[in-house]
């Protein structure tokens, strides 16, 4: 019930921003970027508070053995009293409102470089910013969709086959070390990308743009724009950054609604925060040395889940990890700016 309800808060959300926010095709404002932004990182806190004062209705937990049974699933490390259902309520609330968080600065942090890969793919089709609006809101809507099956996917996987948790760990702390190495700037090749080579083969393209149309009736023949070649591209690249954001935020909860509500509610304000940081990009010069230190901590924290819980390591450790990590980039790239030719 609650599950359904937050979904169709989103597509709420998302029908306001694109119907309401984004009726016409104009280039966001820094303000506008800053005020909207704003306001998705005030809702997803706002669910934070939800989740400490009243988050047993996520589980449908009102007596012990629910309480109990949530703790097997998904908090085998959450340490019940099991003598005073009201104290250990209290824990399970604070427990699941910490992992949610830091889940979702995780997921906040690992977008922001999914950002700069959109930026570059725009770019590089050279599409016009009064469509960046449109192009971003079916990409997030289509990410949400991948998102949740990702989500469930691997938490199934990982309920039944426990040792997916160190593959994911190796595969973050590989991704972190190269990510952390390999700090080139990329380029898209446009004509080369494989995806472009794959369509071409199976669609008709057009050549040009058609006023920000995705499909186009020309000489009574329908034909794919680049627009739509653009918006595949970037589903594409949320599959990419799927894996490593759905192994990393495993690393901080099992729960895969508490995965899926965090992944959300960073990819929700998505949009927002791209026409943001397009504004101030040189400001997060480190940010990526900061995402590769992230996924190497996620990834040994995986590779020693069981050892590092059994030496008293909280999740809310994690979430001061995650908020140093993400200042410290911030500081340090404000610090030492970019220089400019």
């Amino acid at each position: 019930m609650v599950l359904g309800g937050f979904i169709l808060l989103v597509l709420f959300f998302l029908l306001f921003d694109l119907l309401v926010v984004g009726r016409k095709k104009h280039v966001l404002s820094f303000p506008e970027a800053l005020a909207w932004t704003l306001l998705w990182v005030c809702l997803a806190v706002g669910f934070y508070f939800f989740l400490l004062y009243a988050g047993e209705k996520i589980h449908s937990i009102s007596d012990y053995p629910s309480l109990i049974r949530f703790q097997q699933l998904y908090a085998p490390y959450m340490p019940l009293s099991k003598n005073d259902f009201y104290t250990d309520l209290l824990l399970y609330r604070s427990t699941i409102a910490t992992e949610y968080l830091a889940g979702y600065l995780m997921e906040y942090t690992l977008s922001m470089d999914n950002i700069f890969v959109i930026m570059t793919l725009l770019t590089s089709f050279q599409v016009e910013e009064k469509y960046y609006k449109e192009v971003l809101f079916w990409g997030i809507l289509g990410a949400i969709v991948l998102r949740f099956i990702f989500i469930f996917a691997g938490a199934a996987l990982i309920a039944r086959f426990n040792w997916i948790l160190y593959v994911f760990g190796i595969f973050l702390l590989f991704t972190g070390i190269k990510m952390f190495f390999k700090q080139k700037e990329e380029t898209v090749q446009v004509e080369n990308h494989p995806v472009v080579r794959f369509l071409s083969r199976f669609l008709k393209l057009h050549p040009s743009y058609v006023e920000g149309k995705f499909v186009a009736r020309i000489n009574g023949q329908l034909l794919f724009t680049p627009l739509f070649v653009v918006l595949v591209l970037i589903e594409f690249t949320d599959v990419v950054f799927a894996f490593d954001s759905i192994p990393a935020i495993f690393g901080i909860t099992r729960d895969p609604y508490l995965v899926f509500f965090s992944n959300i509610f960073a990819i929700i304000g998505l949009r927002s925060l791209f026409f943001f940081l397009s504004k101030i990009v040189n400001m997060f010069r480190f940010l990526t040395y900061g995402i590769a230190v992230l996924l190497v901590f996620i990834g040994i924290k995986l590779l020693f889940h069981e050892g590092l819980h059994g030496l008293g390591f909280k999740t809310t450790y994690s979430l001061y990890f995650i908020l140093a990590i993400l200042a410290g980039s911030i500081i340090l790239s404000m610090l030492f700016p970019l220089k400019k030719d």
